[in-house]
């Protein structure tokens, strides 16, 4: 009669790792392309206003952003505790919004330039005139398409 088992015991074979690196890499594209990067630095305060009718924006890289509200505690001392406005990483004046908006119109391709919306991020405590005078501005750059930010009111 043949043995069919055998004394010896077997060891258990070495881990394959040969697909490790495949895999390392799949997860490294996955969150290249999922993760997105941090476009401006806040240099004003931002607490959101609360609303009711909210609509999300479809398209973001269409959507220019103004920043309006108090300068963070670091640029206090410079340039005080009165509202500033903040386009892209600089603080401006009322007066160059409209040159900023377009001059981003014109970096735009040609096709979305009219698709462009303009969207206000103003602290809650915001005077309204320096956003009126901001939509002056902007009526005078032909930016006409404006949206203001803004978060989900709880409890009404």
């Amino acid at each position: 009669m043949a043995k069919i088992r055998r004394d010896e015991k077997k060891e258990m074979p070495a881990l394959n790792t040969s697909s490790l690196p495949d895999i390392i890499f799949m997860l490294l594209f996955f969150f290249m392309t999922v993760t997105s990067m941090k476009e401006v630095t806040y240099k004003v305060r931002i607490q959101n206003p609360e609303a009711t009718e909210l609509t999300k924006l479809e398209k973001k890289s269409l959507v220019k952003y103004i920043y309006v509200g108090t300068p963070t505690d670091e640029f206090k001392k410079k340039y005080g505790s009165e509202t500033r406005i903040q386009l892209d990483d600089q603080f401006a004046d009322v007066s160059e919004v409209e040159s900023y908006i377009i001059n981003e119109r014109s970096s735009m391709p040609e096709s979305d330039q009219g698709f462009m919306t303009v969207s206000i991020k103003a602290d809650k405590e915001t005077r309204m005139g320096i956003i009126t005078d901001i939509k002056q501005a902007l009526r005078r750059a032909s930016a006409l398409k404006v949206s203001y930010s803004a978060v989900q009111r709880t409890s009404y």
